[in-house]
């Protein structure tokens, strides 16, 4: 798969078998290229009647941006019902592209996850500004007014759907329908920085405490299982809380599915305790199941945190901050980042040097250590010069 283009196309070489070359434009779309060297442009649609197999020619005599507009009329989802209007071709309105082409193409390929997201924001924030415009009205005005006003009660969501909005107007210039992005460029709302992790005088206060609350109800005791466990592996809480027991294998986790994909979580003897202390739960398939229906898995929430921490005085820590402190602790012992990255899962670096910080503490710690080093440094230089000094006035009065 690749994103089909001209010049791309006349490079494509010929093999032995016949092959095809997909566009990640236009789902369905690609290039055919036979033994004999010619390439024809094919088209696949899905309907209620199977998939319908269509050929627009040979690829030499019309061009890619053509071809996928012919595509999206054969979907009947390119265009609104009065698409062609005295022989002029209409863009089509962004509710419709984002329900047909921008859905085939991109939404549907999404994790359960990411669909109920921007499923969500396209409903409370982009189908009721842009939904009855034509793509090629939305202004670039437009698009930052729109921001602006819901930036006013909602920033972090602005943002994503800011994010969400680009990349469905990045598919319309893909698809030839716009050539410029109006949403490009605007300036996002700063968020929250992520400089919090707990320190180890505070570290050791929450391990007190969730042993007060172990001692308390099934699910006090369970909660504060998973509290602990996220601390003791630097899991995101979802991967905890929906943790299956056929996904933990001895010492490790290997996880089926996690926000970057499939992953192996490495269990500390601390951490193997606590999965082998709840995997003999019953017959339930959770390692951390329903209290009121094991065949369930857990309610993410987690109230107990909220007791836990005013009781440790750490109320502004959220309970995806343990996983910033699993990272710095990493880093201010001396881990390689690129080893970090693989303990929380991150596939880039660059996400990972986010969470490694080092706490003000540490630095001032630092700071003193690096300090002392420096003055006795000048402190011994001071010696030396002042042991020359009286070796100079003894050789002088000798004279």
């Amino acid at each position: 798969r690749r994103r089909l283009t001209d010049a791309g196309i006349a490079r494509l070489r010929t093999e032995a078998r016949e092959y095809t070359v997909w566009d990640m434009g236009v789902a369905g779309l690609g290039v055919r290229v036979r033994p004999s060297g010619s390439r024809t442009f094919i088209y696949h649609r899905k309907t209620s009647e199977g998939v319908r197999k269509m050929s627009f020619g040979p690829a030499g005599l019309r061009r890619v941006e053509e071809v996928r507009r012919a595509c999206l009329e054969a979907a009947g989802a390119g265009e609104t019902s009065d698409a062609v209007k005295g022989g002029r071709e209409l863009v089509p309105l962004f509710r419709d592209f984002a329900a047909g082409p921008w859905k085939a193409a991109c939404l549907d390929r999404c994790k359960p996850s990411t669909k109920r997201t921007y499923g969500f924001l396209l409903k409370r924030a982009l189908l009721s500004a842009f939904g009855a415009r034509r793509l090629d009205r939305i202004t670039r005005n437009m698009a930052l007014d729109w921001f602006e006003s819901y930036s006013r009660t909602a920033p972090g969501n602005a943002n994503r759907a800011l994010t969400l909005l680009g990349q469905i107007l990045n598919h319309a210039i893909v698809c030839g329908h716009i050539e410029t992005n109006p949403a490009r460029g605007i300036r996002r709302n700063p968020g929250r920085k992520l400089t919090r992790f707990l320190s180890r005088e505070e570290i050791a206060r929450l391990h007190l405490a969730l042993d007060r609350y172990a001692q308390g109800s099934a699910s006090e005791a369970q909660q504060a299982d998973i509290i602990r466990l996220l601390l003791l592996t630097g899991c995101r809480k979802g991967e905890i809380v929906h943790l299956r027991k056929e996904e933990v294998r001895d010492d490790r986790l290997e996880l089926i599915d996690s926000k970057t994909g499939p992953r192996t979580v490495l269990l500390s003897e601390p951490a193997r305790q606590i999965v082998e202390r709840r995997m003999a739960n019953g017959n339930s398939p959770w390692v951390f199941p329903a209290p009121r229906d094991p065949s369930r898995h857990r309610y993410p929430g987690l109230r107990l945190w909220y007791r836990v921490r005013r009781d440790v005085g750490i109320e502004d820590v959220r309970l995806h901050d343990l996983r910033h402190t699993v990272a710095s602790q990493a880093a201010m012992n001396g881990v390689p980042l690129p080893v970090v990255a693989r303990l929380l899962g991150h596939r880039d670096v660059s996400m990972t040097m986010r969470y490694a910080h080092v706490g003000d503490r540490e630095v001032e710690a630092a700071a003193e250590r690096v300090g002392k080093a420096i003055y006795t440094i000048m402190s011994q230089g001071r010696i030396h010069r002042s042991e020359g000094d009286s070796f100079a006035k003894l050789l002088d009065s000798a004279c």
